[in-house]
This record gives structure tokens, C-alpha cells and sequence, in this order.
């Protein structure tokens, strides 16, 4: 395991060259720290799975670099999402849509979805815009146990990941809100730094 400082100079490059080789890479985001491979090597993402002691039918979520990847991996965008998205997109929100028929089953833990966020996090960017498609940000934590905000955290509980890009503390308040909007209408699946009610209010004000 390797520990570098987000603005070295070797950094990114490092990151990079690791997530084409299929390991793992710790990074920083607005909430928690989370934990990016690879979405398409599936060996990559098993890793993922069995470092995190992970349920297989829980997928993970995709972080974007860049608003344009969204379509490449989504059947269809509805508009209440693109209102969300208008709204809340960089930041602490996932958004759960139906996947393109395209997407491995490994990345949708076989549920016909997929979750993508747009991080406010410039690190949580950058990466996925220089690799050139969305990398997995599950937070860092073994499951059940809370999500890691500093880089020493994510080292006690993953001696075993290739490098932890350390971008110092994140806020570590709650973690992303997490709403589907498969049906075309919002639904709460897991309640986050964006209380539901103010992600109403705008849905209602815009409908």
C-alpha cells in the first residue's frame, strides 16, 4: 500500500496506471472516503466485493467525472432526474437509474440499475474524467462499520489496497442521499446529506 498526498505530482498518474491494472485506489470525496476500481474488469470489482465483506446483491455506486458520461450508461434520463441532477449534481447525491443493457451484471448486482453520482469533490472528478469512464465510489469501510474520513482510516481497514490518495479529512457527516428514479418519480432509498424534503420542494417547484 501506498499513501500519497492528492497534490504530488505522481498522484494522479499512479492512480491512473493502477486503475488500468485492475487495482484498488482510495480516494477522497465530499462525504466519506471511497473506494475506486475499475466497473468494467470484473475481477476488480469482486476484489471490491470481498475487501469490503460486501453482499453480492448490493451493488455499488459509479462516480462520474463529467455530466456527458451519464447517457453512456443510463436507458433513459427522466426529467425529474434532470431536474435533481439541474439542482444537486456536483454533490452529495445518488441517483439510482435503469442501466443500459450494456452494463455488466457484475456493476448492477444483476437489478436491471445503476447508481451514478457527480461528486462535488474535485478529486472524486478528476479521476474518472482522466481515466475516461465513471470508477466505483463505495465508501471505504468494511460493511457495517462507519465509513472512513481520513486516510489513516481507510489504511486500518484496507492495509491491502494499492494506494490511498490522501486529500485530508472529509466532512464525514452523513453520506450521500440516495434516490431512484427509475419509476420517473423520486423514491428515498436511503436518507443522506441532502434532507429528502429540500430534494421535494425542488421537485415539486420544477414539475
Amino acid at each position: 500500500m501506498r499513501i500519497l498526498r492528492a497534490e504530488e505530482e505522481e498522484a494522479l498518474s499512479e492512480a491512473l496506471k493502477i486503475l488500468r491494472d485492475g487495482g484498488v485506489v482510495a480516494l477522497p470525496t465530499e462525504t466519506f472516503y471511497g473506494l475506486a476500481v475499475d466497473p468494467l474488469h470484473r475481477p476488480a470489482v469482486e476484489h471490491l466485493y470481498a475487501l469490503k465483506r460486501r453482499r453480492r446483491e448490493k451493488p455499488v455506486l459509479l462516480l462520474l467525472g463529467d455530466l456527458g458520461e451519464l447517457e453512456r450508461w443510463v436507458e433513459e434520463v427522466p426529467r425529474v432526474a434532470r431536474v435533481l441532477i439541474e439542482s444537486f449534481w456536483p454533490g452529495p447525491l445518488t441517483l439510482v437509474f435503469r442501466a443500459r443493457a450494456e452494463v455488466p451484471p457484475w456493476v448492477t448486482a444483476e437489478t436491471g440499475t445503476v447508481a451514478l453520482r457527480l461528486s462535488a469533490h474535485p478529486l472524486a472528478r478528476e479521476i474518472p474524467r482522466l481515466f475516461g469512464r465513471p470508477v466505483t465510489g463505495t465508501s471505504a469501510n468494511l460493511s457495517g462499520e462507519h465509513p472512513a474520513c481520513t486516510a489513516e482510516e481507510v489504511a486500518h481497514y484496507f492495509p491491502e489496497v494499492d494506494l490511498i490518495l490522501d486529500g485530508g479529512a472529509t466532512p464525514g457527516r452523513k453520506p450521500s442521499t440516495l434516490v431512484s428514479v427509475v419509476s420517473g418519480r423520486p423514491e428515498l432509498l436511503r436518507p443522506g446529506e441532502i434532507p429528502w424534503e429540500t430534494l421535494e420542494k425542488v421537485v415539486e417547484s420544477k414539475a
